[in-house]
């Protein structure tokens, strides 16, 4: 929601300011502008990237849909779910969290906390380790090993998407030249016309760099950007959670290792020491 609000905000006070100075719309309506500067942005995107390059960039928006809301309450969720399993393990046996790992949609625990399980990736990455945990073959060097080997594949991915979006984006002035300076080679070609239409002209070759401008470092790069703030903060919960595991595999209790995970949170996200108890131990009480 909020990167459409950041473009409508470019487009109104761009074409707003633009219009309230006097200048007529119709002018920058330039369907062929738009055809050169965006048609030289897919080529050269194609041409600079293989295909899981493509792929990656077009289902990126589709992976980090569900994950969108990385604030103290799915925090707090988060931390609850984890906590809840690991006390479930530590009481009745390290079995008795199994039906719920290998079937989280019919567990109660997750199904207390929708914030949890609306991310499937949180979800995949709980119920991953948690299982491995469960089976008891693995030491916590080598589940650290695994998670951490698992978090940098996740970032690597995340960045190919970014990276191909903010070289298109850095490209779109170049590509705005290009249309303008075609523009110009138009009207220059004609140069038996009218001071009139010749000026018409050239103002329309030079919408051509005002729109790759635009685009460029209005829309584009601030996508490419998005990406990359919404990876870190899907990186941040991972984290969360690999330290939480953690913890709790060196022996600490859970109500230690959700501590272990809080304190790995950024401040203005991180709930305080009371608040965490409260919500893991279910009273539902916020405390400052």
């Amino acid at each position: 929601m909020l990167i459409l609000i950041g473009f409508v905000v470019v487009i109104v006070c761009v074409f707003g300011g633009y219009a309230l100075a006097g200048g007529a719309l119709g002018p920058l309506f330039q369907p062929l502008e738009f055809l050169i500067i965006g048609g030289a942005a897919i080529g050269a995107f194609i041409s600079a990237n293989n295909g899981k390059a493509i792929k990656a960039t077009f289902s990126i928006t589709k992976k980090l849909k569900a994950s969108t809301r990385h604030d103290e309450e799915t925090y707090l969720s988060l931390l609850a779910v984890i906590y809840e399993l690991l006390n479930k393990m530590r009481r009745e046996g390290m079995l008795a969290a199994e039906a719920d790992v290998e079937n989280p949609n019919e567990s109660p625990i997750f199904a207390a906390h929708p914030r949890v399980m609306e991310d499937p990736m949180l979800v995949d990455f709980i119920t991953d380790y948690m299982r491995l945990m469960i089976s008891g073959n693995m030491n916590p060097h080598e589940l650290d090993e695994l998670m951490l080997h698992e978090i940098e594949v996740f970032e690597q991915e995340g960045e190919i998407p970014a990276d191909a979006l903010t070289k298109v984006g850095d490209a779109m002035p170049a590509f705005g030249i290009v249309a303008a300076v075609l523009g110009v080679v138009r009207a220059l070609s004609t140069a038996d016309v009218p001071p009139d239409v010749m000026g018409n002209m050239i103002a329309h070759a030079l919408v051509g760099t005002f729109l790759g401008i635009l685009l460029g470092y209005g829309f584009i790069n601030p996508l490419a950007s998005r990406v990359e703030r919404q990876v870190a903060e899907v990186v941040k919960s991972l984290q969360v959670i690999r330290v939480t595991l953690l913890a709790s595999m060196h022996g600490y209790a859970p109500q230690l290792a959700v501590e272990f995970g809080r304190k790995a949170l950024h401040t203005r996200e991180r709930p305080s020491f009371s608040t965490l108890e409260n919500h893991v131990r279910g009273t539902g009480t916020e405390s400052s």
